[in-house]
């Protein structure tokens, strides 16, 4: 067996703040940080593997088994309910789950309400917990424009800034839950190389606490 840990960085701003407190918490991998377009990184003497892939790929990658760890947003654990163990809240990427619609919206219970969103599996259950009657419509791209144009009257997306609503004249109506990167870990990997994933969650630990300390 693989006696490396295999880690699962998601690609972006997100992914290079990660792999700064994976290195800090004892998992360096210098290769990384030169500019080149590899995607797996390893280090031998760390004992670790670093793959680069989509955000929204991290908990599939760790699911399979293809990493033994990875840093996927709470959305996405979620929405996918993918079987790992979700082991550290890292505090990185945080916003926020939020309803959304025109600032002149007026809820109206006795009809079905329209919802648009990335994440139907997350809406269907917050309304579900209200017993409300809703019309799911699963939407890829920019879903701000849905209740503009009449297709919704509500969206359920992520809220970072809020700025993207304001210029298209939306607000938050309600909020379902804060979202931030977590560590994950695959179920078996977390049995075969429990001492390396303990390793890297006292370090990230560590490296959490001193950064509260400092703030």
């Amino acid at each position: 067996m693989d006696d490396m840990l295999n880690v699962a960085l998601p690609k972006g701003r997100l992914g290079e703040k990660v792999y700064e407190m994976f290195a800090a918490a004892g998992f360096p991998c210098p290769e990384l940080l030169q500019p080149n377009r590899k995607l797996i990184f390893e280090n031998p003497e760390a004992n670790v593997r670093y793959y680069w892939v989509k955000p929204s790929d991290v908990a599939i990658y760790v699911e399979r088994g293809a990493a033994d760890v990875g840093v996927a947003g709470k959305d996405i654990i979620i929405e996918y309910a993918p079987e790992v163990y979700e082991l550290l809240d890292l505090g990185l990427g945080k916003c926020r789950m939020c309803v959304a619609a025109q600032k002149d919206f007026r809820e109206n219970p006795e009809r079905t309400l329209r919802v648009a969103t990335k994440f139907p599996h997350i809406a269907a259950g917050y309304y579900a917990g209200q017993s409300r009657d809703i019309d799911i419509i699963k939407l890829n791209g920019s879903i701000e424009v849905a209740p503009i144009l009449g297709l919704s009257d509500v969206i359920v997306d992520i809220v970072e800034t809020g700025t993207t609503l304001k210029e298209n004249n939306l607000e938050v109506f309600e909020t379902i839950m804060p979202i931030s990167a977590r560590l994950i870990a695959n179920k078996a990997g977390f049995r075969f190389k429990n001492e390396l994933i303990e390793k890297l969650c006292a370090g990230l630990a560590g490296v959490l606490g001193k950064e509260r300390a400092d703030a």
